[in-house]
């Protein structure tokens, strides 16, 4: 569960993020970095999303919505019955922290800053 977050940190079950983090069913992948800073492509998050195969996908695109998915990656979780949820980081928190009360096999990807 997501604890708190605000611009440029996050804190998950109590331990504190600084950067931008992929949160999976069993871990927090820290330190996370896309190939294109402002743009979530589909090499950015394959391995997990084939290692897991969630049910959905929520991604925080940054406090003021920087970040953008890209069209390759919504027709794979298309393809793959992955319903996405893509919003600003703070309403993307709230909505991953809602769905985790009823989902566990679920990913988050989350800007922290922009």
């Amino acid at each position: 569960m997501i604890d708190a977050y605000h611009f440029g940190h996050m804190v998950i079950d109590k331990i504190p993020y600084d950067q931008d983090v992929i949160i999976l069913p069993d871990h927090v992948r820290p330190n996370w970095w896309r190939q294109e800073g402002h743009r979530l492509q589909l090499v950015d998050i394959q391995k997990e999303l084939e290692m897991i195969h969630p049910k959905s996908l929520v991604v925080g695109t940054g406090k003021f919505g920087m970040m953008k998915v890209d069209q390759e990656l919504k027709d794979y979780l298309e393809k793959h019955d992955i319903q996405l949820f893509t919003e600003p980081t703070g309403k993307a928190v709230k909505m991953y922290n809602r769905i985790l009360l009823s989902e566990s096999n679920l990913i988050g990807a989350f800007h922290l800053t922009c």
